[in-house]
């Protein structure tokens, strides 16, 4: 007998990881039949209910139950793609009764020369100036969006370029070209690397004296790009920006986004002074 215990505990053994998981992919199922047997689609319910079904179908080898799944994430995102269509025709009545146009369609929608990207799933959105994030994930409530909105409006879209900035620009730049062993190739520096040299330039004698963060004057990213933007809308910039390349474009560490428009614009990697 004792044998025939051990075979059936192997059994048990091998099987209750099986059972588990067909356990858990049926309760998954039953709360989306439940959804979808509703009268109309509820998005953010079933959104919830579809990432617990693709995690617990993970376990189980079934092709039916591949194609439930696929179907089931089809109509969810219609669903969520709705819900995002209504709440972008309520944040276009909004901002028409101030008199600004809202361009795009969901996900990404257009205000001036801001974006605010939706993540309908999770009940939040972001604005962006170009590539860079203007905000943390803010809910949607219209009043909250159209509050962060005007902030950065003020902030970035209306901000005037200091006179100081094209020499510290060109200042950083010879900084980094004098610090190299080898000269760069036709004085090109990368951008980010300028960037950074201008942002430490700019520190002050009490941080050097004590380096922390309570001493460390911030010069945002985002700052730098609306900078050098506005300069060339001047006309005739004293400098020249090299287009990044694919590699360059796919990392933020070394190269940068400057927007033409709210969703136009190129990736630059280097920067040279004529």
């Amino acid at each position: 007998m004792e044998e025939l215990v051990k075979q059936l505990t192997a059994a048990q053994t091998e099987l209750a990881p099986q059972f588990k998981a067909l356990r858990d992919v049926m309760g998954a199922l039953n709360t989306a039949v439940r959804l979808a047997a509703a009268e109309k689609a509820d998005a953010l319910p079933m959104h919830k209910a579809l990432s617990k079904l693709e995690t617990t179908a993970a376990e189980v080898d079934s092709a039916t139950l591949d194609q439930a799944v696929a179907a089931f994430a089809a109509v969810t995102q219609t669903a969520l793609d709705d819900l995002a269509f209504d709440f972008a025709k309520d944040l276009r009545d909004e901002f028409g009764k101030r008199g600004e146009t809202v361009d795009g369609r969901p996900p990404i929608l257009s205000v001036g020369l801001l974006t605010f990207k939706i993540d309908m799933a999770a009940r939040k959105g972001q604005w962006f100036y170009g590539r860079e994030p203007l905000t943390s994930a803010i809910p949607l409530s219209l009043a909250g969006i159209l509050k962060a909105y005007d902030q950065q409006v003020k902030r970035i879209v209306n901000r005037s370029l200091e006179s100081n900035f094209l020499p510290d620009l060109q200042k950083a730049w010879q900084d980094c070209k004098d610090e190299r062993k080898q000269r760069a190739s036709g004085g090109r520096i990368n951008i980010i690397e300028v960037y950074s040299k201008l942002t430490m330039n700019r520190q002050s004698a009490r941080f050097w004296n004590q380096p922390s963060r309570s001493t460390f004057k911030d010069y945002e990213r985002v700052l730098f790009v609306r900078d050098l933007v506005l300069v060339q809308a001047q006309g005739d910039p004293p400098f020249r920006l090299g287009v990044a390349t694919k590699s360059q474009a796919e990392q933020s560490s070394r190269s940068i986004w400057l927007p033409e428009t709210a969703v136009d614009g190129q990736y630059y990697s280097d920067i040279t002074f004529d």
